[in-house]
């Protein structure tokens, strides 16, 4: 019977460290990709959309335009608020509908 070398218990214990952190890792990144998938999935379900991807991205432009018309009216720009508040109110309108 070989007894196992020096340098085999070495690899033996760096292979069980790498094990360990990618495992560590990997439960890491299920749990936050889990969060951000039923984040989202409540946000779209909420507001009554779609929850594909070209959705969320008109839904984060028609709120970026709204928050530039809100911008707008504490800047004193009454009429690019309006024009603003009022493009964005429609675009998440016409998200919702």
């Amino acid at each position: 019977m070989q007894v196992n070398g020096f340098f085999d218990g070495i690899g033996e214990t760096i292979g069980e460290v790498i094990r360990v952190v990618v495992a560590f890792l990997m439960g890491i990144f299920t749990n936050l990709f889990g969060a951000f998938d039923d984040f989202f999935d409540g946000l779209t379900r909420s507001l009554g959309i779609n929850d594909s991807f070209l959705s969320i991205v008109v839904l984060v432009i028609g709120l970026l335009i709204l928050w530039g018309g809100l911008r707008a009216f504490f800047r004193g720009s009454v009429l690019g608020g309006i024009i603003r508040t009022v493009l964005g109110l429609f675009i998440l309108s016409w998200l919702m509908m």
